[in-house]
């Protein structure tokens, strides 16, 4: 009995190609964004056979989902625990912005990122604690079944330090592109990474 879990990351928006804090700011995706979110659905359908969908309640995951939906036929159920890190006082700004106010602080974000309260916001450690849960939950709902999850880059590298069993301050170890899929599976020997970051489709 094990669960496979397709963990995808939203399809890109304006901030990303610019570089902004984006967290809870709820963006769309730029028509190279919608493309990619396309591509990533024909591929899923054509893989698998999710019974689930599950995304970040954030306009530029559930627009990803949207088409995940479609291809695969199933409904987008949206949940909290896959909403995108809250950057508090820094969302919106660009790094060099959040550098003129907080140049101690983004230095720590860069280089030891599991040590850093965000001002107003959160830390990798609540994200973390939330999102595991989430994902231990849909396991426990979704036994022996393919599921979809569609998250934020952040969340996503989270989830995959947490089934690796490795600490926050792997954070900037790990890519996640837009639209890349992460496959996972749950067994009852725990969790397994069969791939991660993986954008083939998307050529």
């Amino acid at each position: 009995m094990s669960t496979l879990i397709i963990l995808v990351r939203h399809g890109q928006t304006e901030w990303n190609r610019i570089e902004r804090f984006r967290g809870r700011y709820d963006l769309s995706l730029n028509d190279t964004g919608i493309e990619q979110a396309e591509k990533t659905a024909a591929h899923i359908q054509k893989m698998w056979k999710p019974v689930a969908l599950y995304s970040s309640p954030l306009k530029r995951a559930v627009q990803t989902a949207e088409k995940i939906a479609k291809f695969c036929g199933v409904p987008i159920q949206t949940s909290d625990g896959l909403m995108d890190i809250d950057y508090g006082q820094w969302q919106g700004l660009t790094p060099e912005e959040v550098k003129q106010q907080w140049p101690e602080l983004l230095t720590r974000w860069y280089e030891y990122p599991e040590t850093v309260q965000i001002p107003g916001g959160e830390s990798l450690k609540q994200v973390r604690k939330r999102s595991m849960s989430a994902l231990s939950k849909f396991c426990r709902m979704h036994r022996n079944d393919e599921i979809v999850l569609v998250s934020h880059t952040v969340v996503n590298r989270l989830l995959i330090l947490g089934i690796l069993d490795l600490g926050n301050d792997h954070f900037w170890n790990l890519s996640q592109e837009p639209c890349a899929i992460n496959l996972i599976e749950k067994s009852e020997r725990g969790f397994k990474l069969v791939y991660m970051n993986d954008t083939c489709h998307l050529k």
